[in-house]
């Protein structure tokens, strides 16, 4: 079995491009940084993996991801290998995304972001049902508490 689950913040802004072709199929390239749980000394390290996403999940991470933002992720390793121009064979490993999602909260983000040098805001995320609140969580209707089958 081949499955990768991953979290931590993207170490710059998503490299977008699209296949050639009739049917173009948009592709995200970004690094993750993503901490290591133990280590021997208390200096803090994170290793960088490279993730591609293609497709839907491409197109969500020009829309909504950026640098600096916390994401969980999960997909498959894939490696590979070519000759650069020396003649040298480099091997590469990436992690090929089936899910993004965010990891923090917008208000989370927006803090680390902050402390970041300030980049541009993302865009809003879509509203949820039934009018989502500022908190977060839905509103709930007036007089349903009679509809409930518990108290």
């Amino acid at each position: 079995m081949n499955k990768v689950v991953l979290m931590g913040r993207l170490v710059r802004d998503p490299e977008i491009y699209y296949s050639n072709g009739e049917n173009a199929l948009a592709i995200a390239k970004f690094t993750l940084a993503v901490n290591r749980r133990f280590n021997r000394r208390d200096d803090r390290t994170a290793d960088f993996i490279i993730c591609k996403a293609f497709g839907k999940q491409a197109e969500f991470a020009e829309r909504f991801l950026y640098k600096g933002i916390k994401v969980a992720v999960s997909g498959r390793i894939e490696t590979g290998s070519y000759t650069n121009r020396d003649g040298q064979k480099v091997y590469t490993t990436e992690v090929i995304l089936d899910e993004i999602e965010f990891a923090e909260s917008k208000a989370a983000n927006e803090s680390a972001r902050g402390s970041m040098g300030g980049y541009q805001s993302a865009p809003a995320p879509m509203p949820g049902p039934m009018g989502a609140a500022g908190d977060g969580f839905m509103n709930i209707p007036d007089g349903i508490d009679e509809e409930l089958p518990f108290n």
